[in-house]
């Protein structure tokens, strides 16, 4: 209206500090996000890495370090809680989506095959041999990424691709699958045929779950509670069952059940990695080339604890599983590695700190 003064302009630096702390820290900002403000104005720097430290504080793999293992991290760090804070956030989406210029992604492969989750929509290309690229039993090979179609209107979070089949986990908490199904990985039961579409598993209705990981004709997934289910061959105890009885169904990993909540999962070709709430890290199944970790090459039909890492009171937030080897990143940003070395001679007996780190 005529003769209203319009807002007066003024710099953020003159806002109240607690004000701008607050705001900061309420936004769901990025370590990017706060290093950017930073460089608009140096005095708001106190303020930026306060904000820091509160978000690493409020994220469940920080709160589940020891005060050894946080102090060690921040001095890894360089004394900066922005550096802290952006290591934490890409362990968060190793196993998961990735925020990216184009929209929210996560890619995962099998031997022919490519899965890519786009703003929660799935595509696939490759070949389809066995159903694993889910778009029906006409589609042998697709050249380009072509959508995948779910029944359910769900945005899909979680996807993983072996050799012969694919899963899906939707934002729901339900888990799809599709492929060859002739080794019961894909857990709908004692069906032997080819499932060429996303199925639901039916034996997880009600069980809200978070991560899949797919090995060579077995599944693992993960609940929302942090327990355990697996299902599909089990030659080599990759099921984690105390026994060597494949499974038609999803069944729940006794071993897990009331103790320290699983945060993450992983597959080889014929073992199992599962990552506890305190750090610790459980393998079983085929100990070839000594991928288990254990220093030995005996198989484990249940899953046992990494005492290599409890001993040097390593403290392990994600592991990744390939056919004979495993990947382990601790909570300073180490790597290390367990299993067949396929540029050298000699397989890791148990795992062995690499030179490469991610921090900072």
């Amino acid at each position: 209206m005529a003769g209203e003064k319009a807002p007066r302009a003024f710099p953020i630096e003159e806002l109240p500090g607690h004000l701008i702390g607050e705001v900061l820290t309420s936004g769901g900002l990025a370590a990017a996000d706060l290093a950017r403000l930073e460089a608009t104005c140096r005095a708001l720097r106190p303020l930026a890495e306060y904000a820091a430290s509160k978000l690493c504080a409020a994220r469940a793999a920080f709160a589940a370090m020891g005060p050894a293992a946080r102090g060690g991290l921040l001095e890894r760090c360089g004394g900066s809680w922005k550096k802290v804070l952006r290591f934490l956030q890409s362990v968060e989406q190793s196993s998961g989506t990735v925020e990216t210029t184009s929209g929210s992604m996560q890619v995962a492969t099998g031997r022919y095959h490519t899965l890519l989750v786009h703003d929660s929509s799935v595509y696939s290309c490759g070949s389809s041999l066995c159903g694993v690229l889910g778009h029906g039993p006409d589609t042998t090979q697709c050249a380009a990424f072509s959508r995948v179609s779910f029944p359910s209107l769900s945005c899909v979070i979680n996807i993983s691709a072996s050799h012969n089949h694919a899963a899906f986990v939707l934002e729901s908490g339900e888990v799809f699958t599709c492929g060859d199904n002739s080794s019961l990985c894909c857990g709908h039961g004692e069906v032997g045929r080819t499932i060429f579409r996303p199925m639901q598993v039916e034996a997880l209705k009600g069980i809200p779950c978070k991560q899949v990981a797919t090995g060579l004709s077995f599944t693992v997934i993960l609940t929302r509670d942090g327990q355990v289910y697996t299902c599909g061959s089990n030659t080599h105890g990759q099921l984690g069952h105390g026994d060597t009885i494949d499974r038609a169904t999803p069944k729940l990993i006794e071993l897990f059940e009331g103790s320290t909540p699983v945060v993450q999962i992983a597959a080889g070709a014929s073992y199992t990695f599962a990552v506890t709430d305190d750090g610790t890290v459980h393998s079983f199944g085929s100990c070839t080339n000594f991928c288990l970790g254990h220093g030995d090459q005996h198989d484990e039909l249940l899953p046992r604890a990494i005492q290599s890492f409890k001993w040097r009171n390593i403290h392990v937030v994600r592991v990744s599983a390939g056919d004979e080897h495993a990947v382990a990143l601790d909570a300073l940003g180490y790597v290390w590695c367990s299993g067949e070395r396929y540029l050298t001679e000699s397989p890791v007996v148990g795992f062995s700190k690499q030179s490469l780190h991610i921090c900072g």
